[in-house]
């Protein structure tokens, strides 16, 4: 199930892959744990960061505690869906947080968790398609790329 949100927040983050906890406490749209999809940017380089890795690029983002993995502590993970050919590592990330897919689930296997991953995937690259979405691909808040600032 799908429930459309419009524009549930903008968060801007120095991560690596997880975003910390304060971020997560900052915004009331993101109290429900689960899996959620947007558009990402990353911004402000301390590294090289190559040409294809400078645009805005859907993702999907676990919130909550990963029952699967036993996690005590909540965590989001951003998984934006791009081949990148640089490291992005310390790179400060910018998420339009657009909607919700799904709450978290704990699986019996690493394989039906693979598959509601790659399911997640799918259904959000449909959704962000949708001229509604599309446009939140332009946010001023993604603002330009890497090297353009």
């Amino acid at each position: 199930m799908l429930t459309i949100i419009s524009h549930l927040c903008s968060l801007s983050l120095s991560l690596s892959a997880n975003l910390p906890t304060r971020a997560l406490a900052s915004s009331p749209a993101l109290s429900r744990t689960g899996i959620y999809f947007g558009f990402a940017r990353l911004k402000k380089p301390r590294v090289h960061l190559a040409e294809q890795d400078r645009g805005v690029y859907p993702f999907v983002m676990s919130l909550g505690y990963n029952p699967f993995y036993g996690n005590t502590q909540r965590t989001g993970e951003v998984h934006i869906m791009h081949q990148f050919a640089s490291d992005f590592y310390g790179l400060e990330q910018r998420v339009v947080i657009l909607g919700y897919l799904r709450p978290e689930y704990n699986y019996e296997t690493r394989e039906g968790l693979i598959e509601d991953i790659e399911t997640d995937k799918r259904v959000a690259l449909a959704s962000l398609r949708r001229p509604l979405w599309q446009a939140y691909a332009s946010d001023p808040f993604l603002g330009p790329g890497p090297g353009a600032e």
